[in-house]
């Protein structure tokens, strides 16, 4: 609806003002064969180009060490965490020790 309102040309004479025929167009991408982004001449069945390739081998490369780094900051808070709980399980032992409580 919004691009026939911008096509409907108003009431003017169109020889004076030949460009308004049309008030919005678009036009295709074109990319020659081999652009990054193209389609291969093979279609979907030919390898990709070095350069795909490598850019795929980067991005899962940068992936990988993303994931990895997060590996490790979880390893690192369970194990703070275990400590912490550790310490709580000392420090109730102690309370329960010199309150008489049980007799281990």
């Amino acid at each position: 609806m919004f691009r026939q309102t911008l096509t409907k040309v108003p009431s003017r004479d169109l020889r004076l003002y030949p460009s308004s025929s049309r008030a919005f167009s678009t036009s295709l991408r074109a990319m020659a064969a081999g652009d990054t982004g193209s389609p291969n001449k093979l279609g979907s069945l030919g390898a990709n180009d070095a350069f795909q390739k490598r850019e795929k081998a980067n991005e899962d490369f940068a992936i990988r060490q993303r994931e990895k780094q997060k590996l490790l900051e979880l390893r690192q808070k369970l194990r703070e965490q275990q400590e912490h709980l550790q310490r709580l399980t000392d420090h109730i032992d102690e309370l329960t020790k010199e309150q008489g409580g049980e007799h281990n």
